[in-house]
């Protein structure tokens, strides 16, 4: 037994596990980890920054003692080296009965004692509490993650790869802890019993209401229910932002246009900007006394209307806001397609036409899927531009939100709701998968590429000039509306100009103390700015990571774990930020107040955009390039960092603008959990609207414009671009950045 080989990757991680638990404050401290102040106040018997290991030793957290037991016999294990079976056996019992400890623990033992009644009975009332979980415990707890993962690996999962073992192992972790945990506690709610108890009359009697599926707008002027409203919207959405962005993606790809750089920053404008915005900007065009409604009115001698509130304008600002998600995902897929298999159609006497219709649409139908359902999940989700602009037309998004905040209060009507939000998800999906089947859509291989694109047909490239330059325009007035809201004094009354609003928020003066931020909006920018920092790198890394899994390993169950991966998107923000605050409120993962929830919040509602980009992109590029590098002798890892990642860059650079600008921007599960030392861009500008100083509102959005915009281009540059080695796309090339 002494003569196998010793497993650093074991060992290493044993010794995390013990450091854990011997070096780190295992309860969460207030004054932060950076501050080190926990060092001081570690060896204090009065501290709860404690590590475990000197908690025990004052006789404190006796029950916190196996963690440190299991660790160590994980340690002595690895160290007698043992055969690859034994140990590949012994650690993975070993990781799952220190996770499993770790979480009974937390959940049986809190604040205030035991939170089960019968072990309170049963041993009676307890002098002591436990706080939520600190770093020791999160060090721990992955530390055993690793231990099963890598005993997996040593028994022959997923071929014997510790890399990949371990990365399936964390994200899976990660999607049930942070989007499973939360959903479960939400869509329970419905089944609670008024007086207490479990019963599935409340259930139904919630679902059938009539204001949710009743179809009076087929046989009279009233309103639908709120379902066919919110499927209506999503499908149209879906199809005309899928189209749009398609056109985009051609019009930069495929033509020779001019101002294509103009184009393409002006397609994706609506996506860094704040909530609210692209609405008010929209009622001041096309409201009953907006400058375009007063104008056709007085041309044509009509009585204006307010016909932009409603299904229509709901379209509008969606579509405006939701067509750069399509843009982002299919201007790789277009460009990724292989120049040679066009060229094959037409030496065999295929017409541009044919050779489209028959080549290149098929090939690019995962980026039109993933389109459709990214498309058709944001608008389902969207709760802004509805309440600007839903006038009486609601959907499931809004009558979440007010039975959250409404006087109901009503929780569970919260959550049947979200129960048919993700009903239709589900068929959404499915459809998807439907249409795609198991057909190959490969068009990046491992040999030489030298062909060019054949230019689009007539057909096609008149129309898509035509639908991209008119939505360009249209886009220039709806953010010159917003701009000169900025500077006008009381918009839509008032047309003053000014500069009073931006010195209201982002005014500096110089005191006895030097330089001070005294504008009132600074507070929350530099917060906005560092949790959008933080979230985007790590939001990329788990979406790309994630799709890497889906379309390159096999294993059990990865259907599912495709859907758990985009269940956070599905559900609307308010009830996520809802199902947030009842699951991280209280020990063993208390989170709500901090920084960390906001990052976390972020991370996983935004990590779908990076998962379906990412399959978009892999699904185009051979398997064999990665077979090539394994079979030379490259790791999992060195082929994943080194093949697969430079191939995959638009995927890349689509995640971190998407989950950048998102943080930035996001509005509906923010509101549920900022707090007042981590507010908000949107909470503030929110409250800046609610007190009728849109002025200062709409300087805030466009300063957070003009920042996004900088930061679009430095992640841009930091990514790179894709070489293909094709001929043409030297000066081309960059507008792969598929997110710029």
């Amino acid at each position: 037994m002494q003569n196998h080989r010793l497993d650093r990757q074991a060992i290493g991680t044993a010794l995390c596990a013990l450091a854990g638990v011997a070096l780190l404050p295992w309860y969460a401290i207030e004054d932060g980890f950076w501050s080190l102040r926990w060092l001081l106040q570690g060896f204090s018997l009065e501290a709860q920054s404690a590590p475990a290991l000197f908690l025990w030793l004052r006789g404190a957290n006796l029950w916190l003692l196996p963690v440190g037991l299991i660790a160590l016999c994980a340690l002595v294990i690895a160290w007698r080296r043992p055969a690859a079976e034994t140990l590949g056996r012994a650690l993975t019992v070993l990781g799952v009965a220190g996770i499993a400890y770790l979480l009974t623990q937390g959940f049986l033992f809190g604040l205030r004692g035991w939170t089960v009644g019968w072990i309170n009975d049963w041993l009676g009332e307890s002098s002591q509490r436990q706080f939520g979980m600190g770093y020791g415990a999160l060090v721990a707890g992955v530390s055993f993650l690793f231990l099963v993962t890598r005993g997996l690996a040593l028994r022959g999962m997923v071929a014997g790869d510790s890399f990949v073992a371990g990365s399936l192992g964390l994200v899976i972790a990660l999607t049930l802890l942070f989007i499973g945990l939360p959903v479960v506690q939400m869509l329970i709610l419905p089944f609670k019993a008024e007086g207490g108890g479990w019963s599935l009359l409340p259930f139904f009697a919630r679902l059938t209401d009539a204001k949710i599926w009743r179809l009076s707008c087929l046989s009279s002027s009233a309103g639908c229910g709120v379902a066919w409203n919110t499927l209506a919207l999503g499908i149209t959405v879906g199809l005309l932002s899928t189209l749009l962005g398609l056109a985009f993606a051609l019009v930069l790809t495929r033509t020779g246009a001019r101002f294509r750089g103009v184009i393409k920053s002006l397609s994706l404008l609506p996506i860094i900007t704040p909530p609210f915005v692209i609405g008010l900007s929209i009622i001041l065009l096309f409201g009953l006394s907006g400058n375009v409604t007063q104008f056709v009115a007085a041309q044509l001698g009509l009585e204006p209307t307010r016909w932009v509130y409603g299904f229509t304008g709901v379209l509008i600002a969606q579509l405006l806001s939701f067509t750069p998600i399509a843009f982002l995902v299919l201007i790789g897929v277009v460009e990724a397609i292989s120049p040679s298999l066009e060229e094959a159609a037409q030496t065999l006497r295929a017409g541009a036409w044919e050779t489209f219709r028959s080549v290149t649409w098929p090939l690019m139908r995962p980026g039109l899927a993933n389109a459709f359902l990214l498309g058709f999940i944001e608008s389902m989700a969207d709760f802004g531009n509805p309440l600007v602009l839903g006038g009486n037309f609601n959907v499931l998004s809004t009558e979440i939100f007010f039975s959250v905040v409404g006087a109901q209060n009503d929780q569970a009507q919260a959550a049947v709701l979200a129960v048919i939000l993700l009903t239709f998800t589900i068929g959404a999906f499915y459809l998807q998968q439907t249409w795609l089947g198991r057909r190959s859509y490969t068009s990046v291989s491992g040999k030489g590429d030298g062909g060019m694109h054949p230019p689009l047909p007539r057909r096609i490239a008149i129309p898509v000039a035509v639908i991209t330059t008119v939505w360009a325009l249209f886009t220039v007035v709806v953010y010159l509306m917003i701009v000169y809201g900025s500077f006008v004094k009381l918009w839509g009354r008032d047309n003053t100009l000014t500069l009073k609003h931006y010195i209201t928020g982002f005014s500096l003066s110089y005191g006895e103390f030097g330089l001070q931020w005294s504008g009132s909006a600074w507070n929350s920018f530099w917060t906005t700015l560092q949790i959008a920092s933080i979230s985007a790198p790590l939001t990329a890394a788990i979406g790309l990571i994630t799709a890497w899994l889906l379309t390159r390993q096999q294993f059990h169950g990865k259907r599912m774990f495709e859907f758990g991966t985009m269940l956070s998107f599905a559900i609307p923000g308010t009830v996520i930020g809802v199902s947030y605050i009842i699951a991280f409120n209280v020990p063993p993962i208390e989170l709500t107040g901090t920084a960390a929830i906001l990052v976390i919040c972020f991370v996983f509602r935004n990590m779908p955009v990076g998962v379906r980009s990412g399959i978009a992109s892999l699904s185009q590029i051979d398997k064999s390039l990665d077979e090539a590098s394994l079979t030379l002798g490259a790791g999992s890892w060195t082929t994943f960092r080194r093949v697969t990642l430079p191939l995959i860059r638009p995927a890349i650079l689509s995640a971190l603008v998407y989950s950048f600008v998102r943080s930035m921007t996001a509005i509906s599960a923010v509101i549920f959990l900022v707090s007042a030392k981590h507010d908000m861009a949107t909470s503030y500008i929110i409250g800046r609207v609610e007190n009728n100083e849109y002025g200062v509102a709409i300087a805030y959005s466009t300063v957070l414009i003009v920042v996004m915009l900088a930061a679009i281009g430095l992640f841009q540059w930091m990514v790179g671009r894709r070489r293909l080695g094709r001929r043409g796309m030297s000066q081309d090339s960059s507008m792969i950045a598929g997110g710029a």
